[in-house]
């Protein structure tokens, strides 16, 4: 297959759609599932998702939808999968098609629940896709600013080097820069690591805990993203590139951060149950938290912010209480 060859989005969400639209400034059409056929049905009236970024007009002879994922499937070559990643496998129950031959794409900042794997390791292991043919993207990367056009940067990892540089041009225009590396596990789990630590930003947020602060928590959740990662695939990286720090300061301090909202929420005294039900997209943060938590009791990486989380989210324990012990660890 000549990369990327016929390539389609998998999901119906913000960032697929912000995906959507990257996507087709360099291509001249993709194929398109959405898993409610009402969705596509809308979208076609409208000449937008109805949902999402609904500011970002499309051309719709560029695009064919699919409500069928095993038809996209079918007609595609390389598959961006950009859903949630609590909700991955019951999308991929209903695949009966080959994926090992395909070209995978995950834009996916979250990890598999209940399984506790990496998707690119989820791919490899239960679809026999081979890691050479698995790219992830991570990066400071909202879906929001990408359909306001701001310059905004991309990291894709993949094994093969040389497979990853012929696709970045497919995630390269005016508004979209993008540099490669090899480290798929690295950016996987601070993709999911960011998430964790943006709840807690939010937390500290809603209970009126200073820019000075803020500062000082990024700087030990950046620490402690490093000792994870290093335990868990030891490579020569630089824990400041975007992929790692950006992508974490962005996570942590935009208001378009999910995650930051949802732990504001928290923060403010909402119970997770009241807080899941007020948001309008999945934070991934919360599954994140407890399948790093479940992780990290084979590796005993010392990560006081992550335990923070788990104990307020999942343990119920006071929000106040356990910020304020975890701020005596700080320096």
């Amino acid at each position: 297959m000549n990369l990327p060859g016929k390539i389609a989005i998998i999901g119906g969400g913000s960032w697929a759609t912000a995906l959507a639209k990257i996507v087709l400034s360099t291509q001249d059409s993709i194929n398109w599932y959405m898993r409610r056929p009402d969705r596509i049905e809308e979208f076609e009236r409208l000449g937008h998702n109805p949902c999402y970024l609904t500011a970002v007009k499309f051309d719709l002879n560029k695009i064919k939808f699919f409500s069928n994922i095993n038809q996209a499937i079918k007609n595609s070559d390389t598959l961006i999968f950009a859903t949630p990643s609590p909700f991955l496998k019951q999308h991929l129950k209903k695949v009966r098609t080959n994926l090992s031959n395909k070209f995978i794409i995950s834009a996916i900042k979250g990890i598999v629940p209940d399984e506790n794997m990496l998707v690119s390791d989820y791919f490899a292991e239960y679809y026999k896709v081979p890691s050479e043919n698995i790219v992830v993207i991570g990066g400071p990367c909202h879906a929001e600013e990408v359909a306001l056009e701001r310059l905004s940067y991309l990291t894709l990892g993949c094994s093969d080097i040389e497979k990853v540089k012929t696709l970045s041009s497919v995630f390269r225009n005016q508004y979209l820069m993008n540099s490669v590396c090899q480290d798929v596990v690295g950016i996987e789990y601070s993709s999911v690591l960011k998430n964790v630590y943006a709840i807690a930003a939010g937390i500290c947020h809603g209970m009126k805990y200073g820019d000075n602060f803020q500062a000082v928590f990024i700087s030990n959740a950046i620490e402690e993203m490093k000792r994870f990662v290093d335990a868990i695939h030891a490579l020569e990286r630089d824990i400041t590139d975007s992929v790692y720090l950006g992508d974490l300061l962005v996570t942590a301090y935009s208001r378009f951060s999910r995650n930051r909202t949802f732990g504001t929420m928290i923060g403010k005294g909402y119970s997770v149950k009241t807080a899941q039900l007020e948001m309008e997209m999945i934070a991934e943060g919360y599954y994140g938290t407890k399948c790093i938590k479940e992780i990290n009791e084979r590796y005993k990486v010392n990560m006081p912010i992550l335990d923070a989380v788990y104990d307020i989210l999942y343990e119920k324990k006071s929000a106040s209480i356990v910020i304020r012990q975890l701020s005596e660890t700080f320096k």
